[in-house]
């Protein structure tokens, strides 16, 4: 199979790069941890969203077709409302999710592909890519402060699994 056959028909494969904000990391575990910790519904709200952010959930269903809503509780209280759909997970190589508000037709909405791949040495290499509607809203999301919550959520994923290799 050659390349341009294995992503016929991928939103990946054609999308803008002045659209796309990418995230990646060594984290210090293998995959299947890293993995898990993603798709295990009690570990992913231990760990996810930036620093001093409280998960509250109010459904998840971390499967494909399903959804996980939930807030991001700021240390002032103020909450900001999620909603992840998941749309294809293949363990322990990707996931990818719509990632937005959690309201319906909300035009902020952005696909988030996560890929984990295993080194030689045992550790993982996780990719996070985000397609943003448009470049604009991308600028926003970066201009919020994103990128910087991005990195702080990797970090935490990385401690979370770090209590879990001997």
């Amino acid at each position: 199979m050659n390349a341009s056959s294995t992503n016929a028909g991928s939103p990946w494969r054609d999308w803008p790069l002045d659209r796309e904000i990418v995230f990646a990391r060594v984290i210090d575990a293998r995959r299947s941890l890293v993995y898990a910790a993603w798709t295990d519904p009690d570990q992913i709200q231990k760990w996810f969203g930036p620093e001093g952010m409280a998960i509250e959930t109010r459904e998840i269903d971390l499967r494909v077709g399903g959804v996980w809503r939930f807030d991001m509780v700021a240390p002032d209280g103020v909450r900001y409302g999620n909603r992840m759909v998941f749309l294809r997970m293949e363990a322990p190589a990707l996931i990818e999710v719509e990632h937005g508000s959690d309201r319906e037709d909300d035009p902020g909405t952005f696909r988030m592909l996560v890929t984990f791949d295993e080194q030689s040495d045992g550790k993982t290499v996780l990719t996070l890519r985000q397609m943003h509607p448009s470049r604009e809203r991308r600028e926003t999301v970066i201009g919020f402060g994103a990128v910087e919550y991005g990195g702080q959520t990797l970090d935490k994923l990385a401690r979370h699994v770090a209590k879990a290799v001997p």
